[in-house]
Parts: C-alpha cells; sequence; structure tokens
C-alpha cells in the first residue's frame, strides 16, 4: 500500500494549519485566485504572488501537502489542478529573490469530488450480548470474537463465544484506565486507552499484558483496526493515524472527507475488504473510507437498531463493528447492549 508521504510537511506545519491563517511575510503575499479556500478533486488552483514592493523574484516554486507540483519563473501565474490528499492542508510557496528566499502559505481543504453511496441494513441474526459491556472495541481474529469495554474501574478485555455472548476469557485493566478500541496482528492485541496517552499490547493466549506504548502527535485513543501490515488509529479529530506496529509511531494521517465536509468523532474502526468501516460517536451510522485517500465513499444507516434492544437506564450508542473474514459476515452492536447482530448491507436504491 501507499505510505503518505506528504505528512512529513504537514505536520511540520501543524501550527500554521491549527491556526487556519497559514505564513505571511511583509514583502510577499501568497494570493489565491477568487481566494477560493475550499476545493474538490480535479478543481484547478490559479496561484500568484503579490508583490506590492516591487522587488525583482526570480521564481516560485509551489507545493501542496509538502508536494512540490509547480515552479514558476518571475512570477507567472500558475493553474494547477489537485487530486490528493484530502482534507485540510497548505499550499506552500517558496519565493526566490536577490539571492534570499521567503516562505508563505494558505491553509486549503479539498473535498472528494463524489457524494458518498448510501446503504441500508438486512438484520440476519442476533446474538445475545452483555448487557453490561460498554462495547470499545470489537473484532474476529482466526474466528474468536474478542472485545475491549470502557469507563475507568470497569475497562477489560475479553474473549466471547459469538452465538451465547459468553466471556470466555477476561482481563481488567488498572482503575486509572479507561478503554477504547482494539485490533489484533499477528497474535499481539493492540489496546488504546482514552485520555491516558498510552496504549498496551496482549497476547492472544491469556490475554497477558506484554508491553505499553505512548502517543505522540494524537492525545487521546479511539478506534483502532489493521490491514495486515499497519495499525490505523482515530483519535477523536479528523485525523486517522498510520501506525508502525512495531514501533507504534504515527507515522502519517489520512483525513476522511466527503464532497462537502472533512468529519470528526470517528470512534470504532473495523478493516472490511481493503476498507476502513468507521461509526461516528453519537450517530446511528458507519463511514466506508478509503484508506489510500481518506475519500468517504459510503455512509451505512444503521438507524432502528439501538430500539431492537432492551431499552435500560444506561444504554448507550451504537459502537462496536466486528467483521469476519473466513465468513463474510459483519456484526454490529452497541454501548450497554444486550443484542449483537449479524447485518447484511443494502445499497440504497
Amino acid at each position: 500500500m501507499k505510505v503518505f508521504k506528504y505528512i512529513v510537511f504537514s505536520s511540520l506545519l501543524s501550527l500554521s494549519i491549527a491556526c487556519g491563517s497559514g505564513k505571511e511575510n511583509p514583502k510577499f503575499q501568497l494570493e489565491l485566485e477568487q481566494n477560493k479556500k475550499t476545493l474538490q478533486i480535479g478543481d484547478a488552483v490559479t496561484l500568484t504572488i503579490k508583490n506590492p514592493k516591487k522587488l525583482q523574484i526570480d521564481s516560485v516554486t509551489y507545493a501542496y501537502a509538502g508536494n512540490t507540483f509547480a515552479k514558476s519563473i518571475n512570477n507567472k501565474k500558475i493553474t494547477k489542478k489537485l487530486n490528493t490528499p484530502l482534507g485540510k492542508h497548505l499550499i506552500a510557496a517558496t519565493v526566490y529573490y536577490d539571492n534570499k528566499k521567503a516562505l508563505l502559505s494558505k491553509e486549503l481543504i479539498l473535498h472528494n469530488n463524489k457524494a458518498p453511496k448510501l446503504y441500508t441494513y438486512k438484520i440476519i441474526n442476533t446474538y445475545p450480548h452483555d448487557i453490561q459491556a460498554y462495547t470499545q472495541g470489537l473484532e474476529f481474529y482466526k474466528d474468536t470474537l474478542y472485545e475491549s469495554t470502557g469507563r475507568y474501574g470497569h475497562s477489560s478485555l475479553r474473549k466471547v463465544a459469538l452465538t451465547t455472548g459468553k466471556v470466555l476469557e477476561k482481563t481488567n485493566l488498572e482503575k486509572q484506565y479507561f478503554a477504547e478500541g482494539i485490533s489484533i496482528l499477528n497474535n499481539k492485541i493492540y489496546l488504546l486507552t482514552w485520555r491516558e496517552g498510552k496504549g498496551f499490547v496482549y497476547n492472544t493466549t491469556g490475554l497477558k499484558k506484554e508491553k505499553e506504548f505512548t502517543y505522540q502527535q494524537s492525545k487521546e485513543g479511539w478506534g483502532l483496526c489493521n490491514d495486515g501490515e499497519h495499525l490505523y488509529k482515530s483519535d477523536g479529530t479528523d485525523k486517522i493515524w498510520l501506525l508502525d506496529p512495531e514501533t507504534l509511531e504515527e507515522k502519517s494521517y489520512i483525513q476522511p472527507t466527503t464532497h462537502k465536509s472533512v468529519s470528526t468523532r470517528l470512534n470504532e474502526l473495523e478493516w472490511v475488504e481493503g476498507k476502513i468501516y468507521a461509526n461516528t460517536y453519537l450517530k446511528d451510522g458507519v463511514a466506508i473510507i478509503n484508506p489510500e485517500t481518506g475519500a468517504i465513499e459510503g455512509i451505512i444507516d444503521l438507524r432502528g437498531l439501538r430500539e431492537k434492544v432492551t431499552q435500560h437506564q444506561t444504554l448507550d450508542v451504537l459502537n462496536g463493528i466486528a467483521y469476519n473474514p473466513n465468513t463474510k459476515k459483519l456484526y454490529v452492536t452497541g454501548k450497554n447492549w444486550d443484542k449483537l447482530f449479524e447485518i447484511e448491507i443494502i445499497e440504497k436504491s
């Protein structure tokens, strides 16, 4: 798969992105024609340097998200189409003049050029689920269902029998940790904590903790999945991070994006046949995300499932997506739901 090299540059300029103002220089100004800062894939952007002091500009090099894409001699206008990466990034200009250079940048948002396909669901089977389980992560590994549950003082990692809901094996986290998503790769279970800035690695035999790791650029841990090689981590922001499974270093990120917006609060993640499935916290839906670009290619409307479980005071939101690659079956549940549903995804007509 591709490694998102553009992130190195974007990370270095993250402060400018956060402020939303980019970088200016008293001698020059970077101008986007018509001041258009929101585009879709394939849209062209026209760039030039405003030069009020009439200085002699030798050349200008332009980059988007760290990738140089154009060079202008004598400050001629440049028009280029943008295709990737999606999300919020910087258009940067390096102005060369009088044996000097000036660095300029402005934030630009690139959306997908297609609306997500819309899907609904059909319930195939219904299974019991522990009503006390505040589900955070849910994943099959070698046909065994694993689950992590949250809340301080109640967080756990467990193996669960699919058809009965019985907890087969369980290990509790210390009271200061709020467990979040899990993913399993090469017989290792990776588990996130919410605001504690660290995650844990367990073995699949006995659920014994082997080591812990700390977060780098992200402050929180939400959801986790893997493609068989890399780990993907959501943190509640507009980013899904790509993690090295050995060092757990956040190497790069994608920004899940529709044709209109950049998504945030993506929670539980699941790898399904080359796509990332992600539910949005507090929403009854799942986004289907292209892991190469971040494009949200589909939305699964799961409204109505919550009404099919036992209604009680501590009933909470949809959370928990598990796909068994051996059976090609998809399962969902929620926090303190007493049912787990096997569902079939159906495209809306």
